[in-house]
């Protein structure tokens, strides 16, 4: 795989050369960060105890952008990514395995192709297909990327997504489907959305939704809903069967569970704004989860891909590395959280930013607690130079016995990042 990207690299490098003699327009762009990392205590016992929560070391990563305009309706975008752990002769952190640019010698592989898709304009559409990013729902059920196909046609919107093929016709694929129509209004739009999750042995998921975004003056707004429903009892019996050792038989795993959140920002001036959000996900009950051969599954669980960001040490945030023992992380499910902040623009090139975030389990973890701690986060944006930004960020848990699990060294979490990054 590694040579069939190497080699397809050269041949667009080849293309664009060559662009003369087939009249394409060529478009290149991309995207450079360099990220220093320090992360304690993650795991909520005392480093002295446990190295389990411990992090510190510096990465690169590179992306780099081809569009080949073939005309005004037809174009290939193709996205490569090279990532590197400094020192590392083994990109382990990144959980590839594989050899690493950042080691002594700096003559590894790892030339990744992220994106391959065309884009084309055909009867008053838009039509994209192959590799490609998307998000659903602002991240609550994907943002991520995948690969199949997506039609936008003026307010409406599908997308085929291929999660699982197995090429064998024993019928164990997984496969996506999404809609969504845009309703404009003054100010204001409302979107409503399903999404049906085709699983493997007639399990499958239903999310129904609506997102609002609005604006006045210097108000913004937005609010998302997801309900969703389903059945997974070949999927709930396996992972009984992987846990326990033994055959189970499950009559039913019903899927009955719902995502709610929320947030705004106000510019107070053309310096300061307040902002905050709030969202609550549903969790399994787990004096009901089971009840005989019945499975009552009502945790929000939205599946691979699902990825919303949001405090820096619970929620993944800038420095998306590893987030505190107990939180969900940016797959959001059996929480209730809140944050409120505040941003100041203090000059054209320096941009400061204090965030409050409080997290507890909507349902009681399996040591009945439920309180994941209240953070505080802080951050500062600079422009060194027209187009190299410096972010740095630092975050303190002040963790609560969800994150601890009561231990008797229970500690903190903290981190401390800096993050230079280039956009072209």
């Amino acid at each position: 795989m590694k040579r069939i990207a190497i080699v397809f690299f050269i041949a667009v490098l080849g293309l664009a050369l060559a662009a003369p003699a087939f009249a394409l327009e060529n478009q290149f762009g991309g995207y450079w960060r360099t990220r220093f990392i320090n992360q304690t205590d993650f795991d909520g016992v005392d480093n002295d105890v446990s190295r389990a929560g411990e992090t510190q070391f510096a990465d690169s990563r590179t992306r780099l952008y081809y569009t080949g305009i073939i005309n005004d309706n037809l174009k290939l975008v193709t996205k490569f990514e090279i990532d590197s752990v400094w020192g590392a002769a083994t990109n382990a952190l990144s959980g590839s395995g594989k050899a690493s640019q950042g080691t002594i010698g700096a003559d590894a592989i790892n030339v990744e192709v992220k994106n391959t898709y065309l884009d084309f304009n055909l009867a008053g559409a838009k039509f994209i297909m192959g590799t490609q990013p998307g998000v659903i729902q602002r991240g609550f059920i994907f943002d991520d990327d995948f690969s199949g196909a997506a039609v936008v046609a003026g307010a409406f919107t599908g997308v085929y997504c291929k999660n699982v093929e197995n090429d064998d016709g024993s019928g164990d694929d997984q496969t996506t489907y999404h809609a969504k129509y845009k309703i404009g209004l003054d100010g204001l739009s409302i979107t409503p959305t399903v999404t049906y999750g085709d699983l493997p042995a007639g399990d499958y998921v239903i999310l129904l939704g609506v997102d609002v975004d609005g604006s006045a003056g210097g108000l913004s707004y937005w609010g998302t809903f997801i309900y969703e429903d389903g059945d997974l009892e070949s999927a709930t019996e396996e992972a009984f069967e992987a846990l326990l050792g033994v055959p189970v038989d499950v009559d039913s795993a019903d899927v009955s569970a719902w995502l709610i959140a929320g947030g705004a920002s106000l510019a107070l001036n053309d310096a300061l704004d307040i902002h905050g959000e709030a969202f609550y996900a549903t969790g399994n009950d787990l004096d009901d989860y089971i009840d005989g051969d019945e499975v009552n599954i009502d945790a929000f669980t939205a599946g691979a891909g699902q990825s919303y960001y949001w405090a820096e040490i619970m929620g993944y945030g800038l420095i998306d590395n590893q987030w505190s023992n107990g939180s969900c992380g940016n797959a959001i499910s059996n929480i209730i959280a809140a944050n409120l902040g505040v941003g100041y623009k203090v000059s054209d090139k320096l941009s400061l930013g204090a965030d409050l975030w409080y997290a507890k389990l909507a349902e009681d973890d399996a040591n009945d607690e439920d309180y994941l701690g209240t953070e505080v986060d802080l951050s500062a944006t600079y422009i060194i130079i027209d187009g190299l930004k410096l972010d740095v960020v630092a975050a303190y848990l002040f963790a609560g016995d969800a994150t601890t699990n009561n231990s008797d060294d229970d500690a903190d979490p903290i981190e401390l990042g800096a993050q230079f990054s280039v956009s072209f």
